[in-house]
């Protein structure tokens, strides 16, 4: 199983230890696009500012995290596992889990980045500030920019198994399965059921969606589920007490298209 991530704008302050070494990342075939989104990040925020923090969408309260972008080279790097500490990744709770389930989340988790593509929990790297949505000067949009090298290495990490999909819009934009890989997609929405006037009302709520989602991977994690396909995903969610809706897709090429359904919001 390859459980498919979005990263967090929320990280740790700062790295530790060695700083990045970008030859020991994983996917390497993305190498060459990442030394050119690093180098063209560290060139906009060291020549201008204030447009770096305009291109890079940052409130003004937020104008320091320019100057950390100038040293992605030479900062303490940490797993990202720990350097992601958003909703998702504070339900997730990866520190918490046991050595097996640390050690399925090494192989199965991955991490999609607007800076790095995509990368694995263990992969240590730097703070930074640089979403998918992000164009940079020279690359244009990010999400654009990553569909091809991310069309090359994609297919070998997926393997023949299941890919669970939880990126978000943005990210879903740099790589979108086909053929036979997507039959064996899921992706996963997080639905909020409540009675109004005794009528079901269903919503998406940024916050819950997220917490949801890293609950439900931390779950699956804990449990040594592993899935062969999108329909088994849906037995073993359920045997974990989630409730689920899904219908198997009516072409062929296809992903899964998953809503779970909750009542709580917490």
């Amino acid at each position: 199983m390859l459980v498919l991530l979005p990263p967090s704008e929320g990280k740790a302050a700062s790295g530790r230890g060695a700083p990045l070494k970008p030859e020991s990342l994983s996917l390497p075939g993305l190498a060459g696009a990442r030394a050119a989104v690093l180098d063209g990040l560290v060139e906009l925020c060291a020549a201008d500012e204030e447009k770096a923090r305009v291109v890079l969408g940052l409130s003004e309260g937020l104008r320091g995290e320019v100057a950390k972008n100038l040293e992605l080279r030479t900062a303490g790097a940490r797993p990202a596992g720990e350097l992601y500490t958003g909703v998702l990744y504070d339900a997730l709770d990866l520190a918490s889990l046991d050595t097996a389930a640390r050690r399925r989340a090494g192989k199965s988790l991955l991490v999609f980045s607007g800076l790095w593509g995509a990368v694995r929990v263990g992969d240590r790297i730097p703070p930074y500030r640089c979403a998918m949505g992000v164009k940079l000067p020279g690359l244009g949009a990010l999400g654009a920019f990553w569909r091809e090298p991310m069309a090359e290495v994609m297919p070998e990490a997926a393997g023949d198994g299941l890919v669970l999909d939880l990126r978000s819009s943005a990210y879903t934009a740099a790589w979108k399965p086909k053929g036979a890989v997507a039959e064996r997609t899921a992706s996963v929405r997080v639905l909020h059921s409540q009675l109004v006037d005794g009528v079901e009302k269903r919503s998406v709520v940024s916050h819950f969606n997220k917490a949801t989602k890293g609950r439900m991977v931390r779950d699956l994690l804990q449990g040594g589920v592993r899935p062969k396909g999108p329909a088994e995903l849906v037995t073993a969610l359920r045997d974990l007490g989630y409730v689920v809706e899904a219908e198997a897709p009516a072409r062929s090429g296809r992903t899964w298209e998953l809503d779970v359904v909750v009542t709580e919001i917490h």
